[in-house]
C-alpha cells in the first residue's frame, strides 16, 4: 500500500461528472478517481474547512465514531473492477468495513485518517506525472484554490 494525499475535486468536462484526485506521497503518480456531486461537496467542504450549520452526512459518521470510542486509522483503495473503485475503512480495534472510496475520502478528511492505495491500482490506473509537467498540475491547484464546494451541486433545467 502506497500512501496518498487527496489533491482536491473538480469537474471534468464536457461530461460534468466531478472527480477526485489523490496524488502518490513518495512517486510522481496520480489517480483520478470519478465520484458523485454530492460526495465532491463532503471533500470539497472537508478541504477548506467548512462546517455546515447541521451535520453532513460524513460529519454524522465521524460524530458516531467518537462517541463510540471508534478510531478511523486508515483508508484503503484496494481495487478497481469493471472502472468501479473499492475501498475498506479500517479502524484502531482491527475491524474493517467496505465502503466508496469517494465516502472514504470525505470521511478520512474529517478525521485525519491516512489513505493508502494498492500498488496494483497504482500500478493499473495511476498517471505518472513526470516533473515536467508540473506546472500543468499545478495550474490544477490554482484550480482547486478558486473552485467553491456549490460548483458542484446539480441544477435541473
Amino acid at each position: 500500500m502506497r500512501e496518498v494525499d487527496v489533491m482536491g475535486v473538480r469537474v471534468e468536462m464536457p461530461s460534468n461528472q466531478p472527480i477526485v484526485l489523490l496524488r502518490e506521497v513518495s512517486g510522481e503518480r496520480y489517480l483520478p478517481i470519478w465520484i458523485g456531486a454530492v460526495e465532491a461537496t463532503a471533500i470539497a467542504f472537508a478541504q477548506q474547512g467548512v462546517v455546515p450549520p447541521r451535520p453532513l452526512t460524513h460529519d454524522l459518521m465521524k460524530d458516531l465514531l467518537e462517541a463510540m470510542g471508534q478510531e478511523l486509522t486508515e483508508v484503503q483503495i484496494t481495487d478497481m473492477k469493471d472502472g468501479v473503485f473499492y475501498a475498506n475503512l479500517v479502524f484502531g480495534s482491527g475491524v474493517e468495513v467496505g465502503a466508496r472510496p469517494s465516502d472514504s475520502i470525505a470521511l478520512a478528511l474529517r478525521t485525519g485518517s491516512r489513505i493508502v492505495c494498492s500498488e496494483e491500482v497504482l500500478d493499473e490506473v495511476g498517471l505518472a506525472v513526470p516533473a515536467e509537467q508540473e506546472d500543468e498540475v499545478e495550474r490544477f491547484r490554482e484550480f482547486l484554490d478558486h473552485v467553491s464546494p456549490e460548483d458542484f451541486e446539480r441544477t435541473d433545467g
